[in-house]
């Protein structure tokens, strides 16, 4: 059991560290496996009511990777700390399959009471480098918590926590013409809100989308009255719209079809 639980832990690194070659470099080279691997000795050793040997276990583990593991922590399959240096993990921390840590997390308590006082994490969570996970809350499957959050209220499936203190964000369904539009116009002025992963949402980024569909009807309306007050006869002055070429995020080859857009809008004005 136990090196079956050691291979699982092994090539999970794999499948979470681009830079991971072999077998070999990780099990030589990771003190997040290492503080792992101790930490597997330690919580049996717990169990076995051998609390003295299993704090010293955990102790030496400690000092040899800078990572603190309670040996009382229950941690499950395939659990990966990446770099490691400075993560803490509470006596009765409770952690599903799965789950990455990176290094600074603290899974930590808010009480002197004994009982449940430390997080419990779902399986495929994941904890951003100096997040602050406190007290007996619950973090739900596939949740994730952004770099130097401090979390202290329940967390739930699939959401992801930033700031201090933690605040959902909430990733929009992005469907049909109204996010097709949004997109060709973020594209035109330079903005790229969509080059950020979907399982990270953005909250500055939404934001600017709601202003991106401002501006695009606002910029529809002005050439619908143009239109229109041509229609009636009037004579303007046509003022010729800055060039928004040197903002583009996009590749050489699509500028072209970008300034056909100014020009077009231009057109229609005229």
């Amino acid at each position: 059991m136990f090196f079956q639980r050691l291979i699982e832990d092994i090539d999970c690194v794999f499948e979470r560290d681009p830079a991971a070659r072999n077998r070999i470099e990780v099990l030589t080279t990771y003190p997040g496996v290492h503080a792992v691997m101790a930490h597997r000795v330690s919580h049996q050793l717990w169990n076995w009511k051998l609390k003295w040997l299993a704090r010293v276990n955990s102790a030496i583990a400690r000092w040899l990777t800078g990572i603190e593991i309670h040996p009382g922590a229950t941690i499950g399959r395939r659990f990966f700390i990446d770099h490691g240096m400075g993560v803490v993990i509470g006596e009765t921390a409770h952690i599903g399959d799965d789950c990455t840590l990176y290094h600074g997390v603290t899974l930590g308590g808010t009480s002197w009471l004994k009982g449940k006082r430390h997080p419990t994490l779902g399986n495929n969570v994941v904890v951003g480098a100096g997040a602050k996970v406190l007290g007996p809350i619950e973090l739900g499957e596939g949740a994730r918590v952004g770099s130097n959050a401090v979390v202290v209220k329940n967390v739930p499936a699939g959401a992801t926590v930033v700031g201090i203190p933690g605040r959902i964000v909430t990733q929009k369904a992005e469907k049909g013409e109204h996010h097709e539009r949004r997109a060709a116009f973020a594209e035109k002025i330079g903005f790229d809100a969509y080059g950020t992963t979907k399982d990270m949402p953005d909250p500055v980024a939404n934001a600017i989308d709601a202003l991106l569909d401002h501006v695009h009807a606002m910029d529809q309306q002005m050439i619908n009255m143009c239109k229109s007050l041509k229609a009636l006869g009037m004579e303007m002055d046509v003022v010729k719209l800055p060039d928004l070429g040197p903002c583009e995020v996009i590749k050489d080859n699509n500028r072209n079809e970008t300034k056909l857009a100014d020009q077009e809008n231009s057109e229609e004005i005229q």
